[in-house]
């Protein structure tokens, strides 16, 4: 994992980066107490949250220019969809508000690099 054809490894692996993140959004969902509130917002965090690596993958696996554009565009709605489930999550939770925004700020970043590759792949 994490190497080009020529066996060295990549500089930078939005793959492996993105697979962490759901890693550690799975991690931070276990944390949460479950209650009424609580247990349908996990699950969105959890969907869009681990849904930025698999569309990523996807994207990386696109057969046409438009098909990579398109996932990317899906990435970038994942990882904004992410930070807000983030944000409910601690109006529902305001003790979890530390852990929460170390992976917003991670959500905000994977945005902006999905924003800038799909805006500099041209169709």
């Amino acid at each position: 994992m994490g190497e080009n054809g020529s066996g060295k490894k990549k500089a930078y692996d939005l793959e492996e980066r993105t697979a962490r993140f759901g890693e550690a959004v799975i991690g931070f969902a276990k944390t949460i107490s479950r209650n009424p509130v609580t247990l349908p917002l996990i699950g969105q965090l959890v969907r869009s949250g681990t849904s930025v690596g698999a569309n990523y993958c996807e994207a990386d696996d696109a057969e046409t220019r438009k098909d990579f554009r398109h996932k990317i565009g899906i990435c970038r709605k994942e990882a904004r969809e992410t930070k807000h489930w983030l944000r409910m999550i601690v109006a529902a939770e305001p003790g979890v508000k530390e852990k929460a925004r170390v992976l917003w700020q991670e959500a905000k970043e994977l945005h902006l690099i999905f924003v800038s590759v799909r805006r500099n792949t041209k169709d």
